[in-house]
């Protein structure tokens, strides 16, 4: 167990400072199925106009540019970076277009085997477009914090796959909190990216997964889909932290409160995955303006917006959680059931045991004691679900609230996940 408080740098301590005041030109045509993809010169834009359709085998790489440079990371470390649009699946197994960053230092890789690779979800940065991690990275729009995170695993000598996450795409609404649209997306990058031209990446790289928050059920969702939905690639270990594993906790928790504007955004996110079920005919025209808003906006403007918002107010029939979790869809099911479908930590076992989903690799899970957005009873369900399961299991604490627990664990992370790399054994401390 790990109490560290790290002084954050002036970048992080700025942006904590933010979040405390609640804060076509030359392209590349879309690659198909078969195809190979001529250098990348894509137009920006290109990296986020959605395709008409995806044929392509998902971790494709559909459209790339290279960047000169990504502020957000830093020039610490010499690298290279491109901007990739790639094919992935949805969470209703459709296929569809993701956009992110990869990222490779320029130094050669001097440990053994090929050079490995982190596939990267990043925590929540609101759903409106201008917010996808790709274009804050490289400097288009500032309100992310996890360019830190990217930086110490360059440093490391890794490279970064890191997912935006569906729904960034022109036109599109980010599925927020919707475990397999996250789960694959970070799976597909991993694959998409030895396929970038140039990148030096090995297909059979070993491969980390790392995420905080959105990021932390991201990677943890990925962990349990990478052997059904993605069986060829090395994945040697999982580092999520302040995982919201149960929605319905999660929800009841924020509803009302400082962070309000989060589950709006899970709400909207739910919608998006499930057209089918009723939301637009519930809202009342403070329910709409809302929803209008927050695809509008990133992190703090989504905090600011929204701060002690209720469900309640939302709705015609001033309709609580519970109400709206009984309401059936046309087949019957209802939204309780949807929002369970994305449980952490259910039907989860260790390698061989036939469970839904075996995972074959160690697992990280941390949290900040003084996590003040998800309920610490949620935090610790997924952690003992996984020790309960018998899947290798090591669990850390830090003396930091949400945002401080993700940059108190980050050089605790890159270690953990060098020592998966290196194929040392990690028994865990269930």
């Amino acid at each position: 167990m790990s109490h560290r408080s790290k002084k954050p740098s002036v970048r992080r301590a700025a942006l904590l400072g933010a979040g405390a005041l609640l804060a076509t030109a030359l392209a590349v045509p879309v690659a198909r199925a078969g195809t190979a993809l001529e250098g990348c010169a894509a137009a920006d834009a290109a990296i986020y106009q959605a395709p008409a359709n995806v044929t392509a085998a998902p971790g494709t790489v559909l459209a790339c540019r290279q960047v000169d440079a990504l502020p957000l990371v830093g020039d610490d470390t010499p690298m290279t970076a491109w901007k990739v649009q790639y094919a992935s699946t949805d969470g209703r197994g459709r296929p569809v277009a993701v956009s992110g960053t990869v990222v490779v230092p320029r130094a050669a890789w001097t440990g053994p085997g090929e050079r490995p690779l982190v596939a990267f979800a990043p925590g929540t940065l609101g759903i409106g477009p201008q917010c996808a991690f790709s274009k804050q990275l490289a400097g288009e729009y500032q309100d992310a914090y996890e360019g830190g995170n990217i930086a110490a695993l360059l440093r490391a000598g890794y490279a970064v796959a890191a997912t935006d996450g569906a729904g960034y795409l022109d036109g599109q609404v980010h599925p927020y909190v919707s475990g397999a649209d996250a789960g694959h997306a970070v799976l597909d990058i991993a694959r998409a990216a030895p396929k970038v031209p140039g990148s030096g990446l090995s297909a059979a790289a070993r491969v980390g997964l790392w995420g905080y928050s959105e990021g932390g059920a991201g990677s943890l969702w990925a962990a349990q889909l990478a052997r059904s939905y993605a069986p060829g690639l090395n994945v040697v270990g999982v580092a999520s932290g302040g995982v919201p594993g149960d929605l319905k906790v999660v929800a009841k928790s924020l509803d009302g409160g400082a962070f309000a504007g989060f589950l709006l955004d899970a709400v909207i996110g739910m919608a998006t995955t499930n057209p089918e079920m009723p939301f637009d005919e519930l809202l009342n025209d403070e329910g709409r303006t809302a929803v209008r808003d927050a695809k509008t906006l990133c992190l703090v403007g989504t905090l600011a917006r929204f701060v002690g918002g209720r469900t309640e107010n939302y709705t015609k029939d001033k309709l609580t959680l519970d109400q709206i979790f009984a309401l059936r869809g046309p087949d019957g099911t209802t939204w309780g059931q949807i929002v369970d479908r994305n449980k952490l930590g259910a039907g989860v076992g260790p390698a061989g045991s036939g469970a839904r989903y075996e995972i074959r690799f160690p697992v990280l899970q941390y949290r900040g004691l003084l996590d003040e957005v998800i309920p610490s009873e949620t935090e610790e369900a997924t952690r003992q679900a996984y020790c309960s399961a018998r899947i290798p299991t090591q669990w850390n604490t830090y003396l930091g609230d949400h945002m401080l627990g993700d940059f108190q664990a980050v050089d605790d992370v890159v270690k953990w996940l060098g020592d998966r790399f290196a194929g040392k054994p990690m028994p865990g401390n269930c």
